[in-house]
């Protein structure tokens, strides 16, 4: 059985590492001014981070509808496909994995399982990657949709935002919410795991690095783990050195930027961890860190 897999933009998987699975990103879109554009495809992580705090209105961010999924779909069934997995973004966050429901309901050439990874970012692409592997070692889609979701409840993003004004743009936080927020320094904790997002609120920069620390330490022992922001070198740097003595051995973590789509809610200068706590019966270190230490060169934060 060939099985192939579909994920989303939204899953922040480096292109070397796509390639290297043959995954297929369907793109999300953001949609600026009178100008849509596609997440991942039309406008570079660097380009939309330098210019996000000028551009007004807010972004605007859109899932792909039905019909693109089944474009891609159809790709897979010409290229051989015998069945496909589709691995997308929480529906607690986004109408994604639903427009793939929809596509894949009526679709007949193949089987196509959907599966909401319950998680967003790097925390989603684990996933995603973990189902490739799965595939390449003969499991077959059953065996690979229990593993995926498995490993989905160990399976986490913290991170902490640097200010409130892109939720607030966003129309996630009224404006006398968010001034209120930067008058007292407040940063946004957030935390995602089994499809629930919740946040906690620190005060000062400082404090939210600590938490972001005692909140990873407490999920301790860890199977891979991997830092995501939205362009924040210097806190990146902060969280390198604090992680040194939590994880002895390791050249250096792994950043990885998160894409527009996420980032335009977030804002810049977001910083975090997307991780995979150890399972109750064994547990392999940093297995993966490796491969993307080797895959992933292109895209250090």
């Amino acid at each position: 059985m060939t099985i192939k897999f579909v994920t989303d933009s939204a899953c922040d998987l480096p292109k070397t590492i796509v390639e290297q699975y043959d995954i297929r990103v369907v793109p999300l879109f953001i949609n600026i001014g009178n100008v849509s554009y596609q997440d991942g495809v039309d406008l570079s992580r660097e380009e939309f981070y330098r210019n996000l705090p000028d551009y007004y209105p807010a972004p605007k961010t859109a899932a792909p509808g039905p019909a693109q999924f089944q474009a891609v779909y159809d790709k897979l069934a010409d290229e051989g496909a015998s069945a496909i997995i589709s691995i997308h973004v929480s529906e607690s966050l986004s109408n994604t994995v639903e427009a793939a429901r929809i596509g894949a309901k009526d679709y007949t050439r193949v089987p196509v399982t959907v599966v909401d990874s319950n998680q967003l970012s790097l925390g989603a692409g684990l996933l995603v990657v973990t189902a490739a592997q799965a595939a390449a070692e003969g499991k077959t889609v059953e065996e690979i949709v229990a593993i995926i979701e498995e490993k989905s409840r160990r399976t986490y993003t913290f991170a902490a935002l640097d200010t409130l004004e892109y939720l607030r743009r966003g129309g996630r936080m009224s404006m006398a919410v968010a001034k209120f927020g930067e008058i007292l320094h407040i940063k946004p904790v957030l935390k995602m795991n089994q499809g629930t997002p919740t946040a906690e609120r620190v005060r000062t920069t400082r404090r939210a690095i600590e938490r972001l620390m005692e909140l990873i330490t407490q999920c301790q022992p860890l199977e891979e783990v991997y830092l995501v922001h939205t362009s924040a070198p210097d806190k990146l740097e902060i969280l390198r050195e604090k992680a040194k003595p939590i994880f002895p051995g390791e050249e250096e973590l792994l950043a990885v930027p998160v894409t527009p789509v996420l980032g335009a809610h977030l804002g810049p200068g977001a910083y975090g961890f997307s991780f995979v706590a150890c399972g109750a019966d064994s547990c392999q270190p940093h297995s993966m860190t490796e491969e993307f230490m080797r895959l992933a060169k292109n895209i250090r934060g």
